[in-house]
């Protein structure tokens, strides 16, 4: 984020918001927009955030893993016949 290009007004976002959505799709950053001053609403193109939460969903994905094989090397867990065994019965 480039913070003297990406923090507006929201008056001026809503004075010209074609150049605005131009601007967002060109970057694909997001831009800040205040009320009165202050940080109030983030705006950005659709293709970014779906990017961004892309992202998130990864790191999660890794942190988990990680987790997991930490837990394993550590003893933690069972192995896939007793849990799948226990399974079966809890159903039963």
């Amino acid at each position: 984020m480039d913070i003297t290009k990406d923090i507006r007004p929201l008056t001026e976002f809503k004075r010209d918001t074609g150049r605005f959505m131009s601007h967002l799709k060109e970057t694909g950053r997001p831009s800040i927009l205040t009320v009165n001053g202050k940080p109030s609403l983030v705006v950005m193109d659709a293709g970014a955030w779906q990017d961004i939460q892309d992202q998130i969903e990864y790191a999660n994905t890794v942190s988990a893993i990680r987790k997991g094989l930490l837990q394993a090397s550590e003893g933690q867990g069972a192995d896939a016949r007793s849990f799948f065994n226990q399974l079966e019965a809890d159903i039963a």
